[in-house]
């Protein structure tokens, strides 16, 4: 079985992208500046429908970033929302990421799941495999109408101009790469280390926060506002 860090399973199914209309949630204008939606989406059902309901941002597809610290349950997340939406294929970076380019996965992003998308065609790509050090077999995901992409930068500047809509898990780095620490074990310590300070340096220059249309907290699970603006952490 597979070591791999940030909780996010072995050949997990994956997805595509591009973007166009973002979803606004409460606080944040919807395009051309139109209201928001009134009150607040506590469900994850609601979510799911407005998102299904979002225009094609990728060739058939609508992407849908989940985004946050290591830690801060974004498989999780991501895997209650795909299932609301009846079975959305996923795309965890974990995948495409490897031990020495924690995040110089775009290019392959681009190439073997972006690019395809955006012609209607399935995308194909090998998967990492944390254990070997190496890319293994390889992971088929259909262009089906609404994809998910979740892993930390997600909603990088790289990808942000072809996303349907960017989701936040809302909870402070300590504390998310903590309970990750915890959830990996000690032997995965050292790992642990050296992806703190290349994700701190990554979101120093890449913050993705502050383009979220809407965050989730990372504790309680709850649907909250936009953070459009706001600061790369929260206060």
């Amino acid at each position: 079985m597979q070591v791999r860090p940030h909780g996010a399973a072995t050949g997990a199914p994956a997805g595509r992208v591009r973007a166009a209309a973002r979803v606004p949630a409460p606080g944040c204008s919807g395009p051309g500046g139109a209201p928001p939606y009134a009150g607040r989406m506590t469900e994850l059902g609601d979510l799911a429908i407005r998102l299904a309901a979002l225009p094609p941002s990728l060739g058939p597809v609508r992407l849908v970033a989940v985004d946050g610290h290591a830690g801060s349950g974004k498989t999780s997340f991501a895997d209650k929302l795909a299932a609301e939406l009846g079975g959305a294929p996923v795309v965890h970076l974990d995948d495409l990421a490897t031990h020495e380019e924690p995040f110089g996965w775009t290019g392959r992003l681009h190439d073997q799941v972006l690019a395809p998308f955006a012609r209607g065609e399935d995308a194909t790509y090998p998967v990492y495999d944390w254990e070997r050090h190496r890319f293994g077999e390889p992971c088929t995901v259909p262009a089906a109408p609404v994809v998910l992409v979740e892993g930390v930068g997600a909603g990088r500047r790289a990808v942000r101009p072809v996303l349907a809509h960017l989701v936040w898990m809302e909870l402070d780095a300590a504390s998310a790469n903590a309970r990750g620490l915890l959830r990996d074990g000690p032997e995965l310590a050292a790992f642990w280390q050296s992806w703190i300070r290349a994700e701190r340096a990554h979101f120093a220059a890449d913050p993705s926060r502050p383009h979220a249309d809407v965050t989730v907290d990372g504790i309680t699970g709850r649907i909250v506002g936009c953070t459009h603006g706001e600061p790369a952490s929260p206060s």
